[in-house]
């Protein structure tokens, strides 16, 4: 029960947990509160525009009761002339906070980043990975400097460099996501990336490999697999003759690393990048040969079902094999999903000589696969996830036979 008192040492000194609260005789407002485990916060009480608000002064143990005393008769004479302190004090915090998390490095790393965790967003590695590592020449700058005309130049660069618009569109897209969210937290006021706009996409694109660029992909694959394999062994000679511990032999594998059951998988499911990424074992189900998009891993949100072919069977039977204790189907570091695999395919690509083909294509090749062997529209739809007909629209110039019967009808 709450007690009448002057605030002072003894008093602080007599008051009990049985008391909670002991008020102040002098300072309208003023009092102290204690815990049940003892400890001591001292606040003031006051009414702004008919609002009750209780300002916190300090905790006992970094203040004295005279200090608190003096403090609450500071803030008593500013809510008397019309001040209200919590909200002082609330604005002081928040430059406070813009002040320390100003610096764009700084931000992404202490602020941003853990934030993306927190909300378990799959991609969160992968956002920070672009905002500090395409955009390093922002690293030492104020979040309140970064200005569109910067951003500008820095898409100019990009595109002299041959980065695709898809992918400049991306990463301008995640600083913007990146400073909107400054914005909200009151870390700056605003920002002008709104000023540059994104790069038309041509969003009908259906690249897709003829029957020779596929079989140069997948004997490339097979090469380079041999060839990782070979210089594998040829190091663990060397190592063995000067006494260095040996490399995990590769001969025994079936693959020398993941980019040949990627590519495969992709060709054969139609899935997309993040999709494979995030796949784990247990949304295989091997005994009626059906893998599971879930959808907090699909793009539409919503989980679908894709048969598994005789091709995309075997290369996750036999990388199953290589992989019995991971979680994920393609992990990284320390338990957690593979985040990157351009380099890669990259080099595949160039040396199987394929021209202006991306990672994105294998799914165009696997739904272009479908309709030209005469799968409806939406079965391929419905294999791809799209979340409506439009998407898949694109694939039915690919069966020319249902146009050519639907004509013969009527001549």
């Amino acid at each position: 029960m709450a007690i009448l008192s002057k605030i002072n040492a003894t008093s602080m000194k007599n008051l009990t947990v049985e008391d909670k609260r002991l008020n102040d005789t002098e300072i309208k407002g003023f009092h102290a509160r204690i815990s049940a485990k003892g400890a001591v916060s001292y606040y003031l009480f006051y009414r702004h525009n008919g609002k009750q608000v209780n300002f916190l002064l300090g905790k006992g143990n970094a203040i004295t009761p005279t200090q608190a005393r003096d403090m609450a008769k500071a803030q008593a004479g500013k809510v008397a002339s019309g001040v209200n302190v919590q909200s002082d004090k609330k604005a002081a915090k928040a430059k406070e906070l813009a002040k320390k998390f100003n610096k764009f490095s700084v931000y992404v790393e202490e602020k941003y980043h853990p934030w993306l965790i927190a909300n378990s967003t799959r991609t969160a590695d992968q956002i920070k990975s672009v905002l500090l590592n395409n955009f390093k020449e922002l690293a030492d700058m104020q979040l309140s400097e970064i200005s569109a005309w910067q951003i500008e130049q820095w898409r100019s660069k990009a595109k002299k460099l041959n980065k695709a618009e898809a992918t400049i569109n991306y990463n301008v897209n995640t600083l913007k996501g990146a400073l909107s969210r400054a914005v909200e937290w009151g870390v700056i006021d605003s920002h002008e990336l709104s000023k540059v706009k994104a790069y038309k996409l041509d969003n009908n694109r259906t690249r897709y490999l003829d029957p020779l660029e596929e079989k140069a992909l997948l004997s490339t694959l097979t090469e380079r697999d041999k060839l990782i394999k070979l210089k594998r062994l040829s190091a663990n000679e060397h190592r063995q003759k000067r006494g260095y511990p040996q490399q995990p032999c590769l001969s025994s594998h079936t693959y020398a690393d993941h980019i040949e059951p990627i590519v495969i998988l992709a060709m054969n499911t139609g899935m997309r990048r993040g999709e494979i990424l995030s796949l784990k074992w247990s949304n295989i189900d091997f005994s009626v040969k059906v893998l599971t998009i879930k959808g907090e891993s699909a793009k539409s949100g919503k989980t679908r079902h894709i048969p598994l072919n005789n091709a995309a069977f075997n290369v996750l039977t036999k990388w199953r094999e290589q992989n019995p204790f991971t979680s994920f189907v393609f992990e990284g570091n320390e338990g957690k999903p593979l985040t990157d695999f351009k380099k890669g395919f990259a080099k595949v690509v160039e040396d199987a000589e394929l021209q202006d083909f991306h990672f994105h294509d294998l799914r165009h090749h696997f739904a272009s696969q479908l309709v030209m062997k005469s799968v409806d529209l939406n079965t391929v739809r419905e294999l791809l996830g799209h979340a409506d007909m439009t998407m898949t629209l694109r694939y039915a110039h690919l069966a020319p036979e249902h146009k050519a019967a639907a004509v013969n009808l009527i001549g």
